[in-house]
């Protein structure tokens, strides 16, 4: 009974190892593991693995169709046989009873036709039940397949205009790139924190400020939403305001430190007392 316990806690010990050197190394990386055309990649296959998810989901249902109904013809033809064998026993019993004299076959054939028509009636009634919870468990799959292709089309169409966004050395075009992806996705947080480093190279701040904001409505410890801030109320003059929000980026990842000294953004900073602190 130990060994179990001790083999497991050994395991959590390891996979917690491997995840802070994975922390470590990620955070000591001084640019993206990945590049678009990666990413394109890995959601291409995301797609086909959504697809193929999506065609087992099928599979299975169609499965579960079929053994439904095979049970469905298994279970008629026992009726079938019930009613047969009940036929037979209710006109041995008839003619008992009309040689006794204690009823007519007319009464006992009445009798048997109303016995019959309710135990037909309640399996028709219980079997549509079923079929319509088969149809309705099949339009649900239908429903969550159809989401999931909408679904990868829109992933497709945004990935399409990050492409774009970083092929474009405009920040106009960037801007207008910026707005297609809010349009398709309002939440993207990502995509106002860029929108707002375009909108500083054409010095807008207060906008970019504006922006950054709404980001952080978003997503409340977003750094890249704290940096860009900061450079916006640099730009605006805003000493303080601008140290204070590096300080969040900082707190969110160290890594933002080595960008703070060199970022043309910050260079009304450089005499700052609190920002030379900040940097070390």
């Amino acid at each position: 009974m130990l060994l179990p316990g001790l083999a497991a806690a050994e395991t959590d010990t390891a996979d917690t190892e491997r995840e802070e050197k994975s922390r470590e190394h990620i955070e000591q990386l001084d640019k993206p593991l990945y590049n678009p055309f990666v990413e394109r990649y890995v959601l291409d296959d995301l797609k086909q693995l959504r697809i193929d998810m999506a065609n087992q989901r099928v599979q299975l249902t169609q499965q579960m169709l079929d053994r439904e109904h095979s049970a469905i013809d298994r279970a008629v033809s026992y009726s079938t046989n019930t009613v047969t064998y009940f036929f037979y026993l209710i006109a041995g019993a008839t003619s008992v009873l009309v040689l006794v004299g204690w009823s007519s076959l007319r009464e006992i054939k009445e009798r048997v036709h109303t016995v019959a028509d309710d135990e037909i009636s309640k399996l028709v009634a219980e079997y549509e039940e079923r079929l319509r919870s088969i149809e309705s468990q099949l339009n649900l799959k239908t429903r969550h397949i159809e989401e999931n292709r909408e679904e990868i089309e829109l992933t497709r169409e945004i990935q399409a205009l990050w492409l774009r966004a970083q092929q474009d050395n405009g920040p106009s075009s960037k801007i207008v790139i910026y707005d297609q992806i809010l349009k398709l996705h309002p939440d993207d947080v990502e995509a106002l924190t860029y929108k707002a480093d375009a909108v500083l190279e054409l010095n807008e701040p207060q906008w970019a400020a504006n922006l950054c904001h709404q980001a952080l409505v978003i997503d409340p410890n977003n750094g890249h939403a704290f940096y860009q801030l900061a450079c916006a109320y640099a730009a605006l003059n805003q000493k303080e305001e601008a140290v204070r929000f590096l300080q969040s980026a900082l707190q969110v990842s160290d890594s933002y430190r080595v960008e703070m000294i060199t970022d043309p953004a910050l260079d009304k900073l450089r005499d700052f007392e609190a920002f030379r602190q900040l940097i070390g």
